[in-house]
């Protein structure tokens, strides 16, 4: 993971596995945030996969940030990340764009209730339905 501070952004490359395993590291995005910043710009583009743990983790991410009242936007978003959000938020099909509706803040709400529901599920479970 990178973090570059430029004017007002906070600009948060993330690559690799975003799993259970990323929470410390995602939470190093904040290092170096003086309260001057407005924006955090977070690039997906180089995280192949994700899993439920790791879509907590950036969840939890997006949160921390606009607590410190920066506008989240998380772009690059691969076809597998998109894919386990589409079915955690329960939207069928492939290709879903999930994506573009992760800015809107009751669509996160919606997907962060979900995936902790997911998360809690036993083993071989399916995903929450959709509701």
């Amino acid at each position: 993971m990178g973090v570059q501070h430029s004017g007002g952004s906070v600009l948060v490359g993330i690559s690799g596995d975003l799993d259970q395993d990323a929470g410390e590291a995602l939470r190093r995005a904040f290092e170096g945030v003086s309260g001057l910043e407005r924006d955090m710009m977070v690039d997906v583009h180089g995280v192949g996969s994700m899993d439920v743990d790791g879509l907590l983790h950036l969840l939890d991410l997006h949160r921390r940030a606009e607590l410190l009242g920066l506008r989240v936007l998380v772009v690059g978003w691969q076809p597998q990340p998109q894919q386990l959000m589409a079915q955690i938020a329960g939207i069928p099909g492939p290709g879903t764009a999930c994506g573009e509706r992760y800015a809107l803040a009751g669509f996160r709400r919606l997907i962060e209730e979900r995936a902790h529901r997911a998360h809690s599920l036993p083993e071989g479970q399916g995903w929450p339905a959709c509701t």
